[in-house]
């Protein structure tokens, strides 16, 4: 975990990253998928480290966040298909979670295969709709932090980039839910509507001259 005095930072950059995947995530996917490459490769990197060599502990952070956000820049179709497959993933998560069990693991590699294979003919619509409910759920931990809320405070500032997103980071709080499925079907037709641009695929294709 980082220490207690990069947990705020760590949070509001979650709740800025957040807002922009969510609004703008089609238009700014290389933004948003550098965004999600340096977290990812900065805590991998990160956990490397313990917590009394904090000066190893930050350069092992940036060092691996900046190879990760070029790692996903430079496979930029490999990107969509990952969207496809994190979006797989989280529905045989949510599915199982409402009967309080753990999905079989055969299941979550199906449905995040599957995911990741239409995502790459509907480019468009799984970049909005996954960038769009994934920054709503990166913008809730992030704002719950900030309240001091502590699962999300953990979450926001975990060395284990996997707890990074907690299937309930407000323990009790029941509209969280509501308030992330209502953030992301904002964002999404906001994409969809203002700032997702021209309908096709992700990268234009040259006109014959």
């Amino acid at each position: 975990m980082l220490p207690a005095t990069y947990q705020l930072p760590a949070a509001i950059v979650l709740l800025v990253g957040g807002i922009v995947a969510t609004f703008f995530g089609y238009r700014l996917f290389r933004i948003v998928l550098a965004f999600a490459g340096f977290v990812v490769g900065g805590f991998a990197a990160r956990s490397i480290f313990g917590m009394s060599d904090t000066m190893s502990m930050i350069i092992a952070f940036v060092a691996g966040g900046l190879i990760g956000a070029g790692i996903l820049i430079a496979a930029y179709f490999v990107g969509v298909a990952l969207i496809g497959a994190a979006l797989g993933a989280f529905v045989a998560n949510l599915a199982f979670a409402a009967g309080d069990r753990d999905p079989h693991f055969l299941v979550v590699v199906f449905l995040a295969i599957a995911g990741a294979a239409v995502s790459m003919y509907l480019q468009r619509y799984f970049i909005i709709i996954g960038t769009g409910f994934g920054g709503a759920w990166t913008m809730i931990v992030g704002a719950l932090a900030l309240m001091g809320d502590r699962i999300a405070q953990a979450a926001a500032a975990a060395q284990n980039v996997w707890v990074m997103y907690p299937m309930n980071p407000a323990p009790g709080q029941q509209w969280v839910p509501f308030a992330w499925l209502a953030l992301g079907a904002i964002g999404t037709g906001v994409q969809l509507g203002i700032t997702g641009g021209e309908k096709g695929r992700v990268v234009r294709r040259k006109k014959k001259t």
